[in-house]
């Protein structure tokens, strides 16, 4: 899905125009250019459709209905599902707040829907049903961040951390402190202290720009053999730049765009290797490519990209990046395997929360 925020007071200042238009589920970007003359000015629509398109009047609560809860329900079918949505965009496109919004709502609804199930006798009676609930279910939260090629966890003083694959191609991360949460208050204290501890700086886009990709993990284990039951990996990616965007920054605030966009390509090309049918895909191209890898390659995964993006008309030429990048991954179908998954039962505790948003979990949305 893809969505638009409003236009800042900085972009007001500057007498800088919204040049995008949201009609689900179509985006559309204006862009103004010049004739081969170099003097003749014409106005450039370019249109991406895609699952949802969300304007700047929209919430994040409702993003969050069509985005990330259908996959709540997937992960809680305890047969191993693993969910990861991640919000992409150019430095203050608005990712890190619509992220920080769908992490407090996962923290309510998983813990809702886990009671829930535990509640729900006709669900625990049922053969061949293996729902997550809290009698058999705990759950784990993990934060980690890459920054300039570093992994940190940033629940245990940042704590460096090494990425690794074992014999069978799944990937670990050595060191990395797993920390469990009873309730979704305990949830949220989690991910608030990561939050805090995330490194930013101010860029010229962005005061309080991310300069590291941020990785929060709930993994929902059985409380008997720890054995993984479902996984969901909410990824807040950092912020693309240009190279005009960096012209007044010092050595270390170059070194951080370069390294970011580095990672941003060595992803956006595993899509292209992937929606070609390519044999090798450069997962080893860098840490975060490695990390997401089963996202794009399991039976049992599904995947959601939450793409934002400015309004400005001199943002216009990120925004086409943007849209053409969640274009491309849209594309990538997941080959499923069958029964790998119990029919996804609606949770009564989610429904009388938010009785509005429907549930259609797709195999990939974008």
């Amino acid at each position: 899905c893809v969505r638009k925020r409003p236009v800042s007071d900085k972009e007001r200042k500057k007498l800088d125009h919204d040049s995008v238009t949201c009609l689900h589920p179509t985006v559309w970007v204006h862009s103004a250019k010049r004739r081969v003359d170099g003097i003749t000015k014409y106005l450039d629509h370019s249109s991406f459709a895609f699952d949802h398109a969300f304007d700047e009047n929209v919430s994040t609560e409702e993003i969050y209905s069509h985005s990330t809860m259908p996959l709540i329900d997937f992960v809680c079918a305890g047969r191993g599902g693993r969910a990861t949505v991640f919000a992409y965009g150019q430095t203050g496109s608005g990712k890190t707040f619509t992220m920080g919004g769908i992490q407090q709502m996962v923290a309510e609804d998983l813990f809702l829907l886990l009671g829930d199930a535990n509640n729900d006798d006709d669900d625990a009676l049922a053969p061949g049903r293996s729902c997550c609930n809290l009698d058999n279910t705990a759950v784990y939260v993990t934060f980690f961040e890459i920054y300039g090629g570093r992994i940190q966890d940033l629940l245990n003083d940042r704590k460096r951390l090494k990425v690794l694959e074992d014999g069978k191609g799944e990937v670990q991360i050595t060191g990395l402190e797993e920390y469990e949460a009873v309730d979704s208050a305990q949830f949220l204290s989690l991910i608030d202290a990561g939050n805090d501890k995330r490194t930013t700086h101010a860029t010229e886009a962005n005061d309080t720009s991310s300069r590291s990709h941020a990785i929060c993990q709930v993994l929902l284990r059985d409380k008997k053999t720890s054995r993984l039951r479902g996984k969901m990996s909410l990824v807040d990616l950092a912020g693309s730049e240009r190279g005009t965007d960096t012209k007044s920054h010092n050595r270390q605030r170059r070194t951080e765009s370069s390294e970011i966009n580095t990672s941003l390509l060595a992803l956006k090309e595993c899509i292209r290797a992937l929606d070609g049918k390519l044999a090798h895909v450069p997962y080893r191209a860098s840490k975060l490519t490695l990390i997401l890898k089963d996202c794009f390659t399991s039976s049992l995964a599904r995947t959601t990209m939450i793409a934002t993006v400015s309004p400005g008309a001199s943002s216009s030429d990120h925004t086409l990046n943007t849209l053409r990048y969640a274009d491309r991954i849209k594309e990538k179908k997941v080959t499923t395997v069958a029964n790998t998954a119990r029919p996804i039962k609606k949770a009564g505790a989610v429904k009388k929360t938010r009785p509005s948003m429907e549930r259609s979990p797709k195999t990939l949305k974008a």
